[in-house]
């Protein structure tokens, strides 16, 4: 039925979010859906040849992962082993959130989000996918105070 790139957090099964079961969903989980070639293949493998023609990248409220890496940036810290390359793939939401009034982490969850269905959008693969109408890659908040998910077009 459809792709899910989303967050490791145990708070955020997308089985569950989507009520969904064995077999429903390809899903792609990472901290905070950082991306990167290995993931993005993951992600490609979803969309090209488990042929779902949507790609979801839901982002949630109090995420960890983000909460850490807007906590380690605006203190100036280095964070341990590969928790920096986290850290680091969070940097551009962080910068663009940064300006932003209201919750800095909510903030940069949901730049995020758009950070990367933007990415996903001009993916050598999934680009044309999108252009043929075989794929549509959007963006999801899901809030875990409602339970609800809001669906940004994008």
């Amino acid at each position: 039925m459809a792709t899910v790139f989303s967050c490791i957090d145990s708070r955020v099964p997308p089985e569950i979010v989507f009520d969904c079961g064995v077999g429903d969903l390809f899903v792609v989980r990472t901290a905070a859906h950082t991306n990167n070639g290995l993931v993005q293949g993951a992600v490609e493998y979803g969309v090209d040849e488990a042929l779902t023609p949507l790609l979801v990248v839901m982002g949630h409220q109090r995420c960890g992962a983000v909460s850490l890496a807007v906590e380690t940036l605006n203190a100036g810290r280095e964070t341990p082993a590969h928790l920096e390359d986290v850290v680091e793939a969070l940097r551009p939401a962080y910068e663009a959130a940064k300006p932003l009034p209201g919750d800095q982490v909510d903030n940069t969850v949901r730049a995020q989000i758009r950070l990367t269905v933007e990415q996903l959008h001009h993916d050598s693969m999934l680009e044309p996918l999108e252009a043929q109408g075989r794929a549509r890659v959007i963006g999801a908040y899901y809030s875990l105070d409602s339970g609800a998910v809001d669906f940004h077009q994008g």
